[in-house]
C-alpha cells in the first residue's frame, strides 16, 4: 500500500469549499439562501424521528396519509412553541427535558363520596417536577 501525495495535496486544495448544482432557475444568490436554511427541515425531521417517536407508517388509502401528516405537523407545532414558551421564559431546559419530566408527573381525581366533590391533584414528587410547574403555572 502506498500514499500518492500528489493525489493528497491536490484534494486538499478542495478542503473547506462547497459546490451546489441545481436545475433551477433561481439565481445563485436565491438557490445559495434557501440552502442556508435546510437545517430548519432536517431539524424538524430528527425532532419528528427522535424526539416526538413519529416513526413512518405505511398507509394506501389517501385520507390516512393526509391524517398522518397532519399528525406529525400538529405535533411538531406543539413542540415549536414549547420551545418558544422555554426561550421566552428564559429557561435553559430543552423540549426534550420538559417532555422527558412531564412523563413522569401524574394527576389524580378523588371522589367524596358523602358529597360527590371530585377533587383533583397533580403529583409533584421531584424538584425537576416542581420546577416545571412552577415554570407552566399549574
Amino acid at each position: 500500500m502506498s500514499i500518492d501525495h500528489n493525489k493528497f495535496k491536490q484534494d486538499g486544495k478542495w478542503d473547506g469549499l462547497k459546490g451546489y448544482e441545481t436545475n433551477s432557475k433561481l439565481n445563485k444568490e436565491e438557490i445559495l439562501a434557501n440552502y442556508n436554511h435546510l437545517w430548519r427541515i432536517e431539524k424538524a425531521f430528527r425532532v419528528a424521528k427522535h424526539d416526538l417517536k413519529i416513526r413512518p407508517v405505511f398507509h394506501r388509502n389517501k385520507k390516512r396519509i393526509e391524517a398522518h401528516i397532519c399528525i406529525t405537523f400538529s405535533a411538531y407545532m406543539v413542540y415549536t412553541e414549547l420551545e418558544r414558551i422555554l426561550k421566552e421564559k428564559g429557561s435553559n431546559l430543552t423540549p426534550e427535558k420538559v417532555i422527558e419530566i412531564a412523563e413522569t408527573i401524574f394527576a389524580i381525581n378523588i371522589k367524596v363520596p358523602a358529597t360527590g366533590e371530585i377533587i383533583s391533584k397533580t403529583i409533584l414528587l421531584s424538584q425537576e417536577q416542581k420546577g416545571i410547574a412552577k415554570l407552566f403555572d399549574f
